[in-house]
This record gives structure tokens, sequence and C-alpha cells, in this order.
């Protein structure tokens, strides 16, 4: 049975070393070959518009940036739907590659077949 992994992640500039413990598990999981779907929801919702991440700076950690950049090669990026809302961001403001979707979404990945959640 492959495995993959679900992350969401819920903080942001507010939280910042449990906003980078999330991408930077994403990343690693991804480099392991490891199929990850990271979810943007709560404060990380900024980090769906471009430059955001560049923005975002925590010492000795990777470039949220990067992080970011190499989910978006390799998995897959999902900006909740409800937070965007909250937050006035649409469909035509997120970075290339990033989707937005809502609560149905997130549980049918989660309740996948050999899929383990994690939530930062």
């Amino acid at each position: 049975m492959a495995r993959s992994l679900v992350i969401k992640v819920t903080a942001g500039a507010d939280a910042p070393e449990r906003c980078n413990q999330a991408f930077t598990v994403a990343a690693s999981a991804l480099a392991s070959g490891v199929p990850v779907s990271l979810w943007l929801t709560g404060e990380s919702s900024w980090f769906a518009l471009p430059g955001r991440a560049k923005e975002f700076a925590l010492a000795e950690a990777a470039p949220l940036e990067d992080l970011l950049d190499a989910v978006l090669v390799a998995g897959r990026v999902t900006l909740c739907t409800q937070c965007a809302a909250r937050r006035g961001i649409t469909v035509d403001d997120v970075i290339d590659g990033v989707r937005i979707a809502g609560a149905p979404t997130f549980v049918e990945e989660v309740l996948g077949e050999g899929v383990r959640a994690l939530i930062y």
C-alpha cells in the first residue's frame, strides 16, 4: 500500500516556527518520495499570494519561498475556500499551481487509503 501525507498548516507569521515546520515536513516528505498535499488555512492562507512566502523569515530555517516552490513542483497546494473568502483572495490572486477547495475535498483526501494527516 502506497502512503501519502496531507499536511494542513493553520499558522503563518503569527506562529513562525509552527508554520515553517509544516512546510519543512512537506518538502522533506516529497524529497523522500512521499506524495504530499499541503493545505493552506488560517493565517497561512496568505502564502498562496505571490511574494508573501518571500517576506517570511525565520532564523536557522530554510526559506519558506523555497519550501513552497518545492511543494508546488512535486506535490499539491490547496488554499481553503472559506479562508480565502474571509481574506478576499480569489482564484485570480493566487500563485500558479495553487488550487482553492473546501472541506469536502480535504475530508476526501484525508480519508484515502494509506493517508496520514498532520495539522500544524
